[in-house]
């Protein structure tokens, strides 16, 4: 049994060994003095944390008895001697940046050789890596441990798959053009229009030479000057031309879907192999030819600065007159398209017009590009040329107030209103160039159906 202390001045309370019977008599004590029972609470605890203390206390005196000794033993350290091994190289890649030098680049290359900098310094094949250094090319280096240069391939300019090769022999450094080993991918991407074609191509990682693509394929039935709304979709199945791993230069479109104002128009790449009419070109999933016989704008981007009109007011002749074409404003330098296939009927300088050429087209039309800064090269009188070849630059020639492009479009001499006339269509598939359609066009049709519907771009 067990004594505590009452600290109301009345007799000790007894608690017994029994737990049940300690906690019983507390309680009953609460409620008799229920002013004094927290102090005789926290009195006992502080008894009992005692009591278990000094159970758990060991008595450590015995450990001096211990004997102890020292034991020192030599451990080999593992070998960390560097591997210079001669044959040891290391790749590496890096993109042009614009404002970066040739001497920048190989740093970042991690090439350390000042032969090989002289040679490139000095090489005339190796210059063109100085002329051609423009941003967004990838140049790829192999160096050895110590930072010389091995080799290092540039793709140069002109779509011929060419690279700048320069690398290490026996004799010294070489420097030669040497075709690239290209692999060709199928890529799929989505977007939504929310400004304009190219801001939402930007926002789905298409190249802006995809974009143009798909405005030239769709040019003949969508203005992309005017009916663009917010909200359009497109998709595209189209080939990068891939060069390690990373993409060098677009190819070309295999297949395309765009929906304008709630309206969708589709086309798919065909090659006919056996040549002749129709032997290759974009068509419906039919067999439609989905390029009709004229282009809507001879223009990729521009805007419209003076309609088709039977009175305008003139700003250099300061007078009413009729206004029997389209003018659209663009930079000086602008390329100009053919709207369609023809022959070169006029080229040079015509009055007010100031540089012009002329095209007519399946004998009964005609259509005029003026004021331009220049022609394209080699054009000339009689030179037949295609819908979408380049035949000159937008300028400021003959009467004209700034730089733009004055299009006029005419049937049997007639001037008609481009924008709004109902264009000719070109000719469809023969009948035995359909089964060979379908089967080329199966695979690229299938995957646009796989991507309908999704905005890959995710732009916010």
């Amino acid at each position: 049994m067990l004594h505590s202390p009452n600290f109301s001045g009345g007799p000790p309370i007894q608690l017994h060994e029994n737990k049940s019977g300690i906690l019983a008599q507390l309680l009953d004590y609460r409620f008799e003095r229920p002013g004094h029972f927290q102090a005789g609470l926290v009195v006992f605890g502080v008894s009992l944390f005692s009591m278990v203390a000094a159970f758990g206390t060991v008595n450590d005196a015995g450990l001096a008895d211990i004997t102890q000794q020292q034991v020192v033993e030599q451990l080999a350290l593992p070998d960390q001697s560097v591997n210079e091994d001669p044959s040891q190289s290391f790749l590496h890649e890096e993109r042009v940046q614009r404002g970066d030098t040739v001497t920048g680049l190989l740093q970042r290359l991690g090439i350390d050789d000042p032969a090989a900098v002289g040679f490139l310094k000095g090489n005339a094949t190796a210059q063109n890596l100085f002329r051609q250094l423009g941003p967004g090319k990838n140049l790829t280096a192999r160096t050895g441990a110590q930072g010389e240069l091995q080799t290092l391939v540039f793709p140069l300019n002109g779509g011929k798959d060419q690279a700048l090769v320069v690398e290490r022999g026996p004799d010294g450094f070489s420097a030669s053009e040497q075709t690239l080993a290209l692999e060709t991918q199928v890529v799929m991407k989505s977007a939504e229009v929310r400004y304009s074609l190219f801001g939402a191509s930007d926002a789905a990682g298409i190249p802006d030479a995809v974009a143009t693509q798909l405005a030239d394929i769709f040019g003949g039935d969508i203005d992309f000057h005017r009916d663009l709304r917010k909200g359009d979709r497109f998709a595209v199945i189209y080939e990068s031309v891939n060069y390690l791993g990373r993409p060098i230069r677009t190819g070309r479109i295999l297949a395309a879907e765009f929906v304008n104002n709630g309206k969708t128009y589709r086309a798919a790449w065909f090659a006919d192999p056996a040549g002749g009419e129709n032997s290759s070109g974009y068509y419906t999933a039919d067999g439609k030819n989905i390029r009709k016989a004229f282009l809507r704008s001879p223009l990729e981007f521009s805007r419209i600065t003076s309609g088709f009109s039977t009175a305008r007011f003139h700003p250099i002749l300061q007078k009413w007159r009729a206004h029997k074409g389209i003018d659209y404003g663009a930079p000086v330098g602008t390329r100009v398209k053919a709207t369609g296939d023809g022959v070169v009927e006029h080229v040079g300088v015509q009055g007010g017009y100031g540089k012009v050429v002329i095209l007519r087209h399946q004998s009964r039309y005609t259509t005029l590009y003026g004021h331009l800064s220049a022609f394209a090269p080699g054009l000339r009188k009689g030179s037949r040329v295609g819908q979408g070849d380049v035949i000159g630059f937008v300028g400021a020639t003959g009467m004209a107030s700034g730089p733009h492009l004055h299009y006029e479009f005419r049937v049997s001499d007639m001037h008609q209103n481009p924008l709004a006339m109902a264009l000719p269509g070109a000719p469809p598939l023969l009948p035995r160039q359909l089964g060979l359609f379908r089967a080329q066009t199966a695979a690229p049709l299938a995957r646009l159906d796989l991507i309908r519907g999704f905005n890959l771009a995710q732009a916010d």
